[in-house]
This record gives C-alpha cells, sequence and structure tokens, in this order.
C-alpha cells in the first residue's frame, strides 16, 4: 500500500523522494537506464504524469518502468486520459489551490468508473500551484491561478481545508521548470497546519533544496525536470532526501 508506506516513514520522520517521469520527455533506452539508477539509489516511488501528454506513449512508458525496475508507480495525472491499470496507485487529484470546477469535482466524475475497474490504490489528494516566477504548464492547462508564493497563511489553511474534506494527501507543486520552488517558510506553515502527509516539488534541481525542503516539513520530495536534464544528479539528490 502506498498511502501506508508513506504515512509509516511520516511516523519514523524518514523523508521519502519520487522521481517524477513526464513520458513527453524520456523513453526508450534513457528512460530504461534512468529507472534502474533510481533503483540503485533507493527511490520511494515513480510518478508519472505531465500537463500535456502528446507523443501518445503514455502506456508503454509504464509498462518499461515496470520492466527496469521495482520501484512503486504512482500516476500523477494532467487528464482523465492518464490512466493506465499497470500503475500501482494513482494520486486522485482536487486541484484546491484553484477555482475551476472541472478540476475540483468534474473531471473525476469522468475517471472513476474507469478507476473501480483497476486494481489501483486510488488516494485522495489535494493538489495545490504554488507562484514560481514564470508561467508554468499546469498553470496554463488548469486555466487557474496559482497560490501567491509568499502567501504562506492562505497556502496553510488551504491545505487544512482540504484535509478537512477528507484528503488524505497535500501535494504544493511549484511546477515543471519553476524558476523557485516552494519557500521553506510555506512548506513550514502547512506542515504545522495539517496533520496528513506533505508532498512538494516543481523547481528542486538541486540536493541542497531537496534538503532545504525536507527539513522544513515536506514527507516527499519530488523532483523531475532536473533530473531529465542531468540523469546522473539522482543519486546525489536521493541521498540528500534520505539523509534527513
Amino acid at each position: 500500500m502506498i498511502y501506508k508506506s508513506i504515512t509509516q516513514s511520516v511516523e519514523k520522520t524518514g523523508k521519502q523522494f519520487a522521481l517524477l517521469i513526464d513520458p513527453d520527455k524520456i523513453s526508450g533506452k534513457s528512460l530504461i537506464a534512468l529507472c534502474r539508477n533510481a533503483e540503485k539509489c533507493k527511490t520511494d516511488f515513480i510518478f508519472v504524469g505531465g500537463s500535456y501528454i502528446s507523443n501518445g506513449g503514455f502506456s508503454d512508458c509504464i509498462k518499461d518502468i515496470k520492466k527496469a525496475c521495482s520501484i512503486p508507480v504512482v500516476l500523477f495525472p494532467g487528464s482523465v486520459m492518464q490512466i493506465d491499470k499497470k500503475a500501482d496507485a494513482i494520486l486522485f487529484l482536487s486541484l484546491i489551490s484553484g477555482r475551476n470546477p472541472e478540476l475540483l469535482i468534474g473531471k473525476h466524475v469522468t475517471a472513476a468508473p474507469h478507476l473501480k475497474k483497476t486494481r489501483m490504490e486510488i488516494i485522495p489528494t489535494g493538489y495545490m500551484v504554488i507562484e514560481s516566477g514564470r508561467l508554468t504548464s499546469v498553470q496554463y492547462i488548469s486555466g487557474t491561478l496559482p497560490l501567491p508564493h509568499g502567501k504562506t497563511d492562505l497556502a496553510a489553511h488551504t491545505a487544512l481545508a482540504g484535509q478537512m474534506l477528507g484528503l488524505k494527501l497535500i501535494y504544493m507543486d511549484a511546477g515543471s521548470g519553476a524558476e523557485k520552488p516552494v519557500s521553506e517558510a510555506m512548506i513550514k506553515a502547512v506542515k504545522n497546519e495539517i496533520s496528513i502527509p506533505l508532498i512538494v516539488g516543481g523547481g528542486i534541481n538541486s540536493e541542497a533544496k531537496a534538503k532545504a525542503a525536507a527539513r522544513a516539513g515536506a514527507d516527499v520530495i519530488v523532483v523531475g525536470n532536473s533530473i531529465e536534464k542531468n540523469p546522473e544528479q539522482i543519486f546525489k539528490i536521493a541521498e540528500a532526501v534520505h539523509s534527513v
């Protein structure tokens, strides 16, 4: 159980590392090599998804990951089209930072009967997009404004509302290729307000930033874009997260 693994790690004050793979950006031999390295450095999860997947390789990507390693595969879907029964779990995302009803409940109604037919673990997740200094794909595709970078109280209260609605995880995301990651102050504020696990990603492009986010209170650190550009970086970032 993916959720049980996360909560047990939180109870032990351990930090977990997730590699985010966008099927549009990596495939074939490069993907297989990256997954094998991920296993070597004890990556906890592989998240698969993207704001806009255009190459039609979503299912093949998951199949290749499963062949290359034994790391649990968790869907981080950017649309209802990003569902594949070969995955182990799905973050059932509700965009609580925005006011687009389609991403709060609308798309979920479409996806629900398809998910019911799979054996995937479904994890209700409050998704919060945080302003990062540039327009990101998730902002453009979702048609929503991000939470302001410095509004820590607003972020904390949004996360708390998500918890009170029964969501099991909070995921704060600055977006792929963000100029600046979610601030340590915001991570601390949110973590102090909630009692459910906190995932943080976007703009984490060094071991120092990964460690800072983990120390601030993030339970799972997600890195994708930076490692896609420099695959060997996975070893340093994974070590940095697991050492906190």
